[in-house]
């Protein structure tokens, strides 16, 4: 009845804010004026919208609807309408994976608490460590019902 990648995932309405942001988007990765997204522009779209880079396979699909032999390219109304589609079923959780594999930087599939020190010293190097060192352990604390790899030596 359900899929299981249809859980995580909601239908947002799009609104006129996002579809501005769509629209600069588009004309910042226009460097050229040219009229439409090159595969480049497309990725660095992608990456400044959704704040990832496209996989060749994601970008071809985004591509391949919209290039023709008259046009190497996505012009901006079919750009805004994918971005658009990729945005309204966004998954719930991706930002919470990104934000992971980032602390993740050993590639391990668990956090320990060097990782946490790792991160938190990049984008909040002034945070005290006990600070740090409560949200590893509250981190551990929600992770309810399976091993724990808190290593708070």
């Amino acid at each position: 009845m359900f899929s299981n990648s249809n859980l995580h995932k909601s239908n947002r309405k799009i609104t006129d804010v996002d579809t501005k942001r769509f629209v600069e988007g588009f004309q910042l990765c226009d460097v050229d004026k040219k009229g439409y997204l090159s595969r480049e522009d497309m990725k660095m779209a992608v990456v400044m919208l959704f704040g990832y880079k496209p996989s060749k396979s994601e970008t071809n699909l985004l591509m391949t609807n919209y290039t023709s032999t008259n046009l190497p390219g996505v012009p901006l109304e079919p750009f805004v309408t994918l971005m658009g589609r990729k945005l309204s079923v966004e998954d719930h959780f991706e930002k919470t994976r990104r934000i992971f594999n980032a602390f993740d930087a050993q590639c391990r599939g668990f956090l320990k608490l060097d990782d946490f020190k790792r991160a938190f010293k990049l984008v909040a190097p002034r945070l005290p460590e006990r600070t740090v060192l409560e949200a590893f352990r509250m981190a551990a604390l929600m992770q309810s019902g399976s091993e724990q790899k808190a290593d708070v030596k």
